[in-house]
C-alpha cells in the first residue's frame, strides 16, 4: 500500500531532472526574480533584551536600573551608536548604522505581544501563529502567502533550519532547508520510483503534494550544484548567517521565493548578560549586513523583519542579567522601508509607566508592524492573516 508518508518521504529524496519546464519556473524566468516581492522574518528565540539592543540613552532611569549592564551613552567608551539624539544602537551593531543612514533600516521600540505570557514556548507559539493568547494550527507567514495556483513555485516559502517553524505551517506549503549541501543525489533509481508512484496513486491531493515536494527538491538540488560565492564583500557567520546565506542563495537562484524564515537562539540572558549579548549581536549585525550586501539591488523588493517573543525586565537582576519581561524592539530592513526613524510611542521607564511595575510597556502590537508588511508589501488582507485583530494607528513603515 502506498501511504502519504511514504510518498512524501520518497519525494523528498528524489533526484531526477525535470521533463518539460514547470509553469511556475517559466513564470519566474519570464518575470525575473527582481519582480517578486519577498518577505523575510528573523526570530530571536529566548527573549532578546531590546533595551540594550536599541538603547534609550535619554532615560536617566535606564542607567539607574541597570548600573552594571547598561550600554554607556554615545561618546563614552563602548557607548551606544547615536541614532536620533534619544536612542542608540548597541556598539556591536555598528554594521547596521549605514542602513539607518541610507533609510533602509527602521526601528519599532516598545513593540511586542499584548499577551502578558512570559513562557518562552507559549509566547513564541503565539507570535508565530499571529494569534496572541492562543495557538493557531497554521502560522501568520503561511497565511500571508497568496493562495497557490498552477503557476506557484513549490519553493516560494523557505525555512532555514532543521524543522518547519510554526510560522510557516499551513496549507500554503513551505520547504525546510537546513543545508543545501545535503540535497545531493544518492540514488539515481529513486526518480523512477517516484514516477511509478505518480502513476499508481489515486489520491489527487497526495499526488499534488508529492509532485510539489519532488519539484521543490529537484530545484533545490539544481541550486546546490551551481557554484556560489557571496558578493559585495558579504561575509556570513554564525547560526543566523548560515541560515540567511541559504535563503540568499535560493533567492538569487531565481526559483520564485516569496517568504523566508530564519531564527537564532541564545537570547535568554539571566546571568552575565553583557559579554553574551555583545558576542551574539556581533553575529546578528554581521549576518543582517551580509544578507543586504549579498542581495544588492534585489533589496528593492525585499523586506526583512526581526522579532522576539518578549523583552527583558528593565531592572537588572543580582547576577548581571535580566529576567523575562514584556515590551521589546523590532527592526524592519529593506528597500521599500521608510527608514532612519524610531517608530512607536515610547511609554517611559518611570515606576508608574512600567508594565506591572517592572517591564517596558508594549505600545505597538507586533501585528501592527507585520500587518503593514502583509498588506502593503504582499497585498494581502490583514484580517485573513491576523484573525480577530483590529489595526492600531498606522505606522507607515513602507514607502508605498
Amino acid at each position: 500500500m502506498i501511504t502519504r508518508r511514504y510518498f512524501l518521504r520518497a519525494s523528498a529524496i528524489a533526484a531526477a531532472g525535470f521533463g518539460a519546464a514547470p509553469s511556475w519556473l517559466l513564470r519566474a524566468a519570464a518575470q525575473g526574480e527582481s519582480k517578486w516581492k519577498i518577505l523575510v522574518a528573523v526570530f530571536q528565540r529566548g527573549a532578546a533584551d531590546g533595551l540594550n539592543i536599541v538603547v534609550p540613552f535619554f532615560e536617566k532611569r535606564y542607567f539607574e536600573l541597570r548600573p552594571s549592564i547598561a550600554v554607556p551613552a554615545p561618546g563614552k567608551n563602548n557607548g551606544a551608536i547615536d541614532l536620533d539624539g534619544r536612542f542608540g544602537l548597541h556598539p556591536s551593531l555598528q554594521l547596521l548604522k549605514p542602513f539607518w543612514d541610507s533609510g533602509l533600516l527602521a526601528i519599532v521600540h516598545a513593540s511586542g505581544s499584548p499577551d502578558p505570557n512570559r513562557s518562552h514556548f507559549e509566547a513564541q507559539d503565539y507570535m508565530e501563529s499571529g494569534t496572541p493568547g492562543t495557538v493557531a494550527e497554521d502560522g501568520w507567514l503561511n497565511r500571508a502567502l497568496p493562495p497557490a495556483t498552477p503557476n506557484t513555485s513549490p519553493v516560494r516559502a523557505i525555512a532555514a533550519g532543521a524543522k518547519m517553524p510554526r510560522t510557516l505551517r499551513g496549507n500554503r506549503g513551505a520547504v525546510v532547508v537546513n543545508d543545501l549541501e545535503q540535497f545531493k543525489v544518492r540514488n539515481p533509481n529513486v526518480a523512477a520510483i517516484i514516477e511509478d508512484l505518480y502513476a499508481t496513486t489515486t489520491d489527487a491531493q497526495l499526488m499534488a503534494q508529492g509532485k510539489g515536494t519532488f519539484e521543490a527538491v529537484k530545484m533545490i538540488q539544481s541550486i546546490e550544484r551551481r557554484p556560489y560565492s557571496p558578493v559585495n564583500g558579504a561575509q556570513y557567520s554564525g547560526e543566523l548567517g548560515r541560515g540567511l546565506q541559504q535563503i540568499a542563495r535560493l533567492i538569487k537562484g531565481g526559483v520564485g521565493v516569496e517568504a523566508a524564515f530564519a531564527d537564532v537562539d541564545g537570547w535568554d540572558h539571566h546571568t552575565n548578560e553583557t559579554p553574551q549579548l555583545t558576542g551574539l549581536l556581533q553575529q546578528f549585525g554581521a549576518s543582517l549586513s551580509a544578507f543586504v550586501h549579498d542581495m544588492g539591488d534585489r533589496m528593492e523588493d525585499i523586506v526583512l523583519v526581526t522579532m522576539s517573543e518578549f523583552g527583558r525586565t528593565v531592572q537588572e537582576d543580582g547576577n548581571g542579567g535580566t529576567d523575562h519581561g514584556h515590551g521589546n524592539v523590532m527592526m524592519v530592513l529593506g528597500g521599500p522601508v521608510r527608514g532612519g526613524k524610531v517608530y512607536g510611542r515610547w511609554p517611559g521607564l518611570e515606576p508608574e509607566q512600567l508594565f506591572e511595575g517592572r517591564d517596558l510597556a508594549v505600545t505597538t502590537d507586533f501585528r501592527d508592524v507585520l500587518g503593514e508588511l502583509v498588506s502593503h508589501h504582499f497585498g494581502q488582507k490583514i484580517d485573513r492573516v491576523f484573525p480577530g485583530y483590529s489595526p492600531g494607528e498606522p505606522l507607515r513603515l513602507l514607502k508605498s
